[in-house]
């Protein structure tokens, strides 16, 4: 299964024609100490473009490899809509990928796919779902409901209800049942952020199934997520302000506590787990800032975290075949540092520090 350029192109003229420009920090964020942390070098980041536009007109020349999904490998068993959870007598299912050989009990990985949160499909990661269970690793990608038929926060209560399938049946799947991670994008990232970062108190738990059965994870990976939905970006971008509103089923100013309550920044604490960040600084849809905000409020608490802030990359980067090669190499050095050997994260920002306090910043509401 391949996927071509137009696939790609499709994707990134949407993000052209319903982004706006945003000017990105012109302070640069790097890697920089995640060596110590990861203890190799990372791939080199492929080169960047100014806009998302910049990347198609690439795309269209050939300068960009596409994404490829590997092909069914016989050494991953893979199950399809395997349902995890119910709600109102609606099945609600995700896409298994497991590791054939697995002596021993090996991490889980929930996967979480984009798309405004109106869209996309748990098959829009099967890229993942076969990269990660090649590494080793049982991996889940979940289908949620969507804001066309649920508002907020229903997707998040289905996601915290997979993490609890995932960890109710770990003797049967093979997985370590405290050794679990959640990874998403765009949409998918923000879910990822509010799962890691919301515990049983915040009330998000739903009534999908599981109740007697935690939903903590031990890490996250959040890929150009939105963390923060109070900024001015998410008030004044027509994009955003639409999709932002059909998820939640209000506007900010109608409701600005509930705009709150739905952004991971507020959630986060000195418990949170360790969170993996990878973000383009092209990004018109959800703009580098909202990652930004998300590497202060980890370093204020003390939270560890790896920002790989990648130079001249627009939403969705990881289409380009480049990019993904290079995510899938922090996501997995990532995955075995913090669930694999369990290893202790230094309590102290790994990869970056965050903006020099001199910089433009839109602060949380």
């Amino acid at each position: 299964m391949a996927v071509r350029v137009e696939f790609m192109t499709r994707i990134l003229m949407l993000i052209v024609c319903c982004a706006t420009p945003h000017v990105s920090l012109a302070q640069e964020i790097t890697t920089g100490s995640a060596l110590s942390l990861l203890g190799e070098r990372p791939p080199a980041p492929p080169q960047g473009y100014r806009t998302g536009q910049e990347a198609l007109q690439a795309i269209r020349s050939g300068k960009v490899r596409a994404m490829h999904v590997p092909l069914e490998s016989t050494d991953i068993i893979e199950q399809k809509n395997v349902e995890y959870g119910r709600v109102d007598d609606r099945p609600l299912q995700l896409d298994l990928y497991q590791p054939r050989s697995r002596p021993q009990p090996v991490p889980g990985v929930l996967l979480i796919h984009g798309g405004a949160w109106k869209g996309g499909h748990k098959e829009d990661y099967t890229i993942y779902g076969r990269r990660l269970a090649a590494l080793g690793y049982v991996v889940a990608s979940v289908n949620y409901r969507l804001s066309g038929e649920v508002k907020f926060p229903a997707p998040v209560e289905d996601c915290k209800c997979a993490v609890r399938w995932i960890r109710k049946n770990a003797a049967e799947l093979g997985v370590d049942p405290d050794a679990i991670g959640v990874a998403g994008g765009s949409a998918g990232g923000h879910l990822a952020l509010m799962v890691a970062y919301c515990d049983s108190s915040a009330g998000f738990e739903g009534t999908g199934g599981h109740d007697d059965t935690s939903s903590a994870v031990q890490c996250v990976v959040d890929l150009y997520g939105p963390t923060n939905l109070t900024t001015n970006f998410v008030r004044q971008n027509p994009f955003a302000k639409q999709v932002v509103g059909e998820f939640l089923g209000t506007s900010i100013d109608d409701n600005l506590a509930l705009y709150q309550r739905a952004s991971p920044i507020m959630h986060v604490t000195k418990n949170s787990p360790p969170t993996l960040i990878l973000h383009g600084t092209a990004d018109d849809v959800v703009p580098v800032n909202q990652s930004d905000l998300l590497a202060r409020k980890l370093a204020q608490e003390k939270v560890p975290y790896v920002y790989d802030r990648l130079p001249g990359w627009p939403h969705a980067m990881d289409l380009s075949q480049d990019v993904n090669d290079r995510c899938v190499w922090f996501m997995n050095r990532w995955f075995d540092r913090c669930l694999k050997n369990r290893e202790p994260v230094p309590q102290q920002p790994l990869a970056t520090q965050p903006p020099p306090a001199s910089q433009p910043q839109e602060a949380a509401q």
